[in-house]
């Protein structure tokens, strides 16, 4: 009898492995931030390795868009003192959690008006280059939805 419940046992964490991948097909998601609050952004990063994680790097295109306070997530502390932005959330464990997602081909992009409007220079921002700057963050999300992705707000 405890050979077959461990049999049983067995066959189901093996057949239960592929399941994930056969259950969600591929999938195009936006994951939309404007807080400057470090721990609602790490929860949002810790979301998004989930969603990677159920259905698979090779399965999924995940975009970042940040707007508002919400650059925060990729503006280095010491590079605070002369913006307008109230906090700079990039320290090293926040740039690990983002190395990880990038590193599974998830793209974070970086609203222009907002670097204008609040004087943040993309120097002042961890990792980002002009190929990760739009034009308008609220405007990237609707191109986006038109294009399939699905938007969620963490």
């Amino acid at each position: 009898m405890n050979r077959i419940i461990l049999a049983s046992s067995l066959f189901l964490l093996v057949a239960g492995a592929p399941y994930a991948d056969e259950r969600y097909p591929a999938q195009k998601v936006v994951y939309h931030i404007n807080v400057d609050d470090a721990a609602t952004q790490t929860a949002a990063l810790r979301n998004i390795q989930n969603h990677i994680d159920a259905v698979g790097a090779d399965n999924i295109e995940v975009k970042v868009v940040m707007h508002g306070d919400g650059i925060s997530l990729l503006l280095e502390p010491d590079a605070l003192e002369g913006t307008k932005m109230k906090a700079a959330n990039a320290d090293a464990d926040m740039a690990a959690r983002i190395d990880g997602l990038k590193q599974q081909g998830v793209a974070f992009e970086v609203c222009a008006n907002t670097l204008k409007g609040r004087d943040v220079e993309i120097d002042d921002m961890y990792d980002v280059s002009e190929a990760d700057i739009v034009p308008s963050g609220v405007a990237e999300l609707s191109r986006l939805q038109q294009q399939g992705y699905t938007y969620i707000k963490p």
